[in-house]
């Protein structure tokens, strides 16, 4: 059990608005692995040993005195950021931004991949009886889409262009969908992965082969979809598709990078300026549970085909192997013993 997680969340000395999780499904995000194949992603450096594990849902199986909205046996998805300190972004509602908050499997903080897990009470979402738990895990990353469509203003009507049908990308592309876009273009290398999009209700896909030209992938968009998209959510961090995502946007529409690459990238930001498209950034999310809840129990948004893989916790190095050969979409952990089902 990540028993160091206990101090990290506190609020105070003796608090008791903490909740013992059993944990039942993890995610493996890309982040799990690159942390583990290189012990850093950009200024997060690995410096002791951490438990993976962001994207996770479970039982409650303990709860603090002072916990209210919980009992024991409620199943909950977790919120992995949790605000150490009321600052100007948790007080403007942007705590993605404070610099200081908690992050499961984030160096120094520990993740939730293991038997027992202690988190903050109030970052524990009751799930409803129609939500599975890995539904409940993958809303993790579905809020990282719901926060991209939000930032990029999708909106009813709009046309939008996901650059990238990795799981990022495809969750990009439920959000855009059930947040009201009429056509959505997405774009990969990869065929298996532009059918999984198609399943999951794409408009037009567009196979891109290593060496197209960034203004001619921004003119098939184009085609495509009879005109210049008015979002585009770019999901690989690669150069060549950022160039991609501002090119084919319409001049007033708006450009959201979701992928993380290199720190630097040559883009061509004077074509962006002169025709007023703007480029926002996005950091994983804010406020987006009980949105991604609503969105699963009503049936507007159905995550289970992203799940491609299910491996027990023992099993765990062949689950991030397969992960890290880019095998199916998303690979997801069962940490009850008793309990191996979705």
């Amino acid at each position: 059990m990540a028993q160091d997680n206990l101090s990290l969340v506190l609020h105070a000395k003796g608090d008791l608005r903490l909740v013992l999780l059993q944990m039942h499904s993890v995610g493996i995000c890309g982040s799990d692995v690159h942390y583990w194949q290189n012990g850093r992603i950009g200024d997060f450096v690995l410096k002791k040993p951490m438990v993976l594990g962001h994207e996770a849902s479970g039982r409650v199986a303990k709860v603090g005195s002072e916990v209210k909205h919980l009992k024991v046996g409620d199943r909950v998805a977790i919120e992995p950021g949790v605000p150490r300190e009321m600052d100007e972004f948790f007080k403007t509602g942007r705590y993605n931004l404070s610099p200081t908050i908690f992050f499961c499997a984030t160096p120094p903080d520990d993740g939730n991949l293991c038997r027992y897990y202690t988190h903050s009470a109030n970052f524990c979402y009751k799930l409803p009886d129609n939500v599975t738990f890995e539904e409940g895990a993958l809303i993790e990353p579905l809020s990282v889409g719901i926060h991209a469509c939000r930032r990029a203003g999708v909106t009813l009507g709009s046309t939008v262009f996901v650059c990238g049908a990795g799981p990022i990308g495809l969750v990009c592309l439920l959000a855009a969908k059930a947040m009201g876009a009429s056509q959505v273009v997405i774009s990969d290398l990869s065929e298996e992965r532009l059918l999984m999009a198609k399943e999951l209700g794409a408009d037009f896909l567009l196979t891109v082969k290593r060496g197209d030209g960034a203004q001619q992938l921004a003119k098939s968009v184009e085609e495509m979809l009879g005109t210049q998209p008015h979002i585009t959510i770019e999901c690989t961090g690669v150069e060549s598709c950022i160039q991609t995502a501002i090119y084919a946007t319409r001049s007033g529409g708006v450009v959201v990078l979701v992928g993380l690459g290199s720190e630097l990238a040559t883009v061509p930001l004077i074509n962006a300026a002169v025709r007023e498209v703007d480029i926002r950034g996005v950091f994983r999310y804010c406020n987006t549970w009980p949105m991604a809840i609503a969105m699963l129990a009503s049936g507007k948004v159905n995550v289970k085909p992203l799940v491609t893989h299910r491996f027990p916790l023992e099993q765990a190095v062949q689950a991030f192997e397969t992960t890290r050969q880019g095998l199916g979409i998303k690979v997801m952990l069962k940490c009850d013993k008793n309990d191996q089902n979705p």
